[in-house]
């Protein structure tokens, strides 16, 4: 794990890595070994903060108070960059289509499977 990278990108989401943030870093490990060493982190860091960040929007439910909706769009932001700094393209569009399918389902009020499994899944895009 690169420490140095973790700790610049949690950088004002205080309490978050706390809050979940961690468990989902360490469960997205495991969906980004094959790429290289160096982008392993940013890419777990960014699953996670992507999902964090549909989480503290309410994806599919009441709107979060906007304190805790910035929260949720600072993370995607974080997750969003991160994608693009260290994911392939065809990868960073599996995540978007993944997200598109949250949203959607969530406008809908279709069921969608879990965001974790979703965005684990747009890591074995090729």
């Amino acid at each position: 794990m690169n420490v140095q990278i973790i700790d610049r990108e949690l950088e004002r989401l205080d309490g978050l890595w706390e809050d979940g943030l961690s468990d989902s870093y360490r469960s997205y490990l495991d969906s980004v070994t094959r790429f290289g060493a160096a982008a392993q982190s940013k890419l777990a860091l960014a699953a996670a903060l992507i999902e964090i960040g549909i989480r503290l929007q309410g994806l599919g439910g009441r709107a979060a108070p906007a304190p805790t909706l910035l929260m949720g769009d600072l993370c995607l932001a974080r997750g969003s960059r991160l994608l693009a700094d260290a994911a392939p393209q065809k990868v960073q569009v599996a995540f978007a289509r993944a997200i598109e399918q949250m949203s959607s389902a969530a406008a809908s009020g279709d069921t969608t499977p879990p965001a974790r499994e979703l965005l684990a899944g747009a890591f074995k895009a090729e």
